[in-house]
């Protein structure tokens, strides 16, 4: 089993041609950012990525590109391996995602039991799901947001822990009393000798506190506009000056949903990297002027921040 490493795991952006194809050279760019700006690891063909609007064939492409970049510096690379409800067509999807070389390839939570009917039918259809993969491969869980967020269980962690399989959770809940459980779950059951399964927090207002608790970093949208103060908290977390750069991210975080992953695009552009703004959700959220300049603040502000602070 492939060992992940802790720190930052940027949900990665997909960058589009002006007739919607996939821009791969772009795609290699925003991946050579991640690195310069300190990121770990990252998290590709994930719901920032649109990977519900991407095929299997533009998807293991990409996990390809992103691990070609990420390999030749020595870090990790997870990937969303499925988003397809049927039974074969999962085992399909995660073993081509699998021959990527990525280091860890993740289940949609959601997709494990569609009709939500209760832990034993997804412990059952997980079950059964990863007895088809590759012994050798390593898994980890995404609690995607779409089509709804299905959040794990302390049994469903519990058997994921038992199977010895997974060593990924990028967590979703927000839920402070939630995470603190979860990682006290995780702590308890490798201290037993179990398999570590590492969690990843996505929502930067629970952030330092999770990490002071024994989380592995995070992998959250925010992650595309100033990597390197995640990069510098999730190595500082006991820092005097953490709690000051975790109040500033928290305060960011607040533009998440502005438009995004078109603001993202947007950034992008700010930091030399040239990109359409094109998306291929169907919604196609606006960037509006007023997205812009908040945009340009939050740069400017990052830029301040990381040179008082964490230099």
């Amino acid at each position: 089993m492939k060992s992940i490493t802790n720190g930052v795991y940027p949900t990665m952006i997909t960058a589009y041609n002006a007739d919607y194809t996939v821009d791969y050279s772009a795609i290699r760019e925003i991946a050579a950012y991640y690195l310069e700006k300190g990121c770990d690891g990252v998290f590709s063909v994930c719901q920032s990525s649109e990977m519900f609007y991407l095929s299997l064939d533009e998807r293991v492409k990409i996990a390809s590109t992103v691990v070609e970049v990420f390999k030749k510096a020595g870090k990790n690379v997870v990937v969303s391996g499925h988003i397809s409800d049927s039974f074969e067509s999962q085992v399909y999807e995660l073993t081509a995602m699998s021959e990527t070389g990525a280091d860890s390839v993740v289940l949609i939570s959601n997709k494990l039991d569609i009709m939500n009917e209760g832990d034993e039918e997804w412990i059952k259809n997980c079950e059964k799901l990863i007895s088809r993969l590759p012994q050798q491969v390593t898994l980890g869980i995404y609690e995607c947001p779409h089509p709804y967020k299905r959040l794990l269980t302390d049994h469903i962690i519990d058997w994921c822990a038992d199977t010895g399989r997974f060593s990924f959770i990028k967590d979703t809940c927000c839920d402070v009393k939630m995470l603190e459980s979860r990682l006290t779950q995780l702590s308890n059951f490798a201290k037993l000798g179990g398999r570590s399964i590492k969690l990843y927090n996505a929502n930067a207002q629970t952030l330092l506190y999770t990490l002071r608790l024994g989380a592995a970093g995070y992998s959250g949208v925010m992650a595309n506009f100033h990597p390197e103060l995640y990069a510098w908290l999730c190595k500082n977390p006991e820092h005097e000056k953490a709690e000051t750069v975790a109040s500033i991210l928290s305060m960011a975080a607040f533009t998440e949903s502005m438009s995004y992953p078109v603001t993202a695009k947007y950034h992008m552009n700010l930091e030399g990297i040239k990109m359409t703004e094109l998306t291929r959700n169907p919604s196609k959220p606006v960037l509006t002027e007023y997205n812009r300049h908040i945009v340009r603040d939050m740069r400017a502000l990052a830029s301040t921040v990381y040179n008082t602070y964490c230099i």
